[in-house]
């Protein structure tokens, strides 16, 4: 009961939404980078609760399933396929013992989010199934897939119900709320925050009013910009503070860096702004050399905004329940 990694891909690791609670003992959060496409992903393959994800970067792996298994993919388009012929985005597949998953083309997006139903046989640690490179702690042993990894699965589908489950789920329409969609904006949402009146007049104007690239020194902790530096109005030393998904911080050289979901627990360099929590699945599909804008938003449009997003998300939660009941009747009892 189990799928076979025949090639792994390019730094394909577990994600879920991170260990939350520990990062005064210097524990990163981690988590998912696209967390709209992780839940997503999570609740079209039937999923009630949070289970780790695949998450797939820019090259996808090659997957031999061994047991019959229900799964979705959610996020960039990697050019998904089973057994050789392209496979859809954001409905659940139903794949049979020896159906191979495969990725080919990519057509946009730089991760993909593949979610098992009942998801995968994986440690928790601190409460989380995330994959943390740097710490070479959680998901599966701690390290990105390789050649010949045999991962297993919690809730196979039985053999005898996969055909009947594939053809109720065939004529099964999904809708996505325009919410929860994917609609690139041309301008990343910036808060202003505590330390945004340390910086000049003329760094903010700066900030909203240029190009910034995504440089290639950039990672799952932090995407490093570069574009005009950003000045503060005096040199100040800071008490280090808990970092956060999404903060802009800039360090002496002036060029900022947002901080991703590896970020470190603490950092002490001054942070111009904060983006938006629903900017940040488009944030984490941009690569080294794509372009960045910002624009301005006040803290309570931020709020409101997320609030419509979760509101989205139990909607689509609610719609699925029959989905969900159907694919539980068709999993083996854990």
């Amino acid at each position: 009961m189990s799928v076979t990694v025949i090639r792994p891909g390019l730094a394909s690791t577990f994600q879920d939404f991170g260990r939350h609670g520990y990062q005064h003992l210097g524990m990163p959060v981690g988590g998912a980078m696209d967390q709209r496409a992780h839940q997503l992903a999570n609740l079209i393959a039937g999923n009630e609760h949070d289970m780790a994800t695949l998450e797939v970067t820019l090259l996808g792996p090659v997957l031999r399933f061994d047991a019959p298994a229900c799964i979705a993919l959610a996020g960039a388009d990697l050019g998904p396929m089973i057994n050789g012929e392209p496979a859809p985005m954001g409905r659940p597949l139903v794949l049979n013992a020896g159906d191979l998953l495969s990725f080919g083309q990519r057509r946009g997006g730089v991760r993909c989010y593949i979610a098992w139903h009942g998801g995968m046989a994986l440690p928790e640690i601190l409460g989380s199934q995330s994959t943390w490179l740097r710490g070479r702690l959680g998901g599966f042993q701690g390290r990105a897939l390789r050649k010949g990894d045999v991962l297993p699965l919690n809730t196979p589908l039985r053999a005898e119900a996969r055909q009947a489950l594939a053809d109720e789920l065939a004529g099964i329409a999904i809708y996505l709320p325009s919410t929860l969609a994917h609609n690139p904006r041309p301008r990343l949402r910036v808060m202003r925050g505590p330390h945004t009146g340390l910086f000049t007049d003329e760094a903010l104007d700066t900030l909203f009013d240029s190009d910034y690239r995504i440089a290639n020194q950039s990672d799952r902790m932090g995407y490093r910009l570069r574009g005009p530096a950003l000045s503060l109005r005096e040199n100040r030393q800071l008490l280090s503070e808990g970092a956060t998904f999404g903060s802009l911080q800039v360090p002496p050289d002036g060029q900022p860096i947002v901080l991703m979901a590896d970020r470190q627990s603490v950092g002490g360099y001054p942070k111009i702004g904060h983006l938006a929590s629903v900017d940040l699945p488009q944030l984490a599909q941009c690569m080294p050399g794509d372009v960045l804008r910002f624009e301005e938003i006040t803290l309570a449009h931020a709020q409101q905004l997320d609030n419509l997003r979760e509101q989205a998300l139990e909607r689509l939660r609610g719609s699925l329940r029959g989905l969900r009941e159907r694919i539980a009747h068709a999993a083996e009892t854990p």
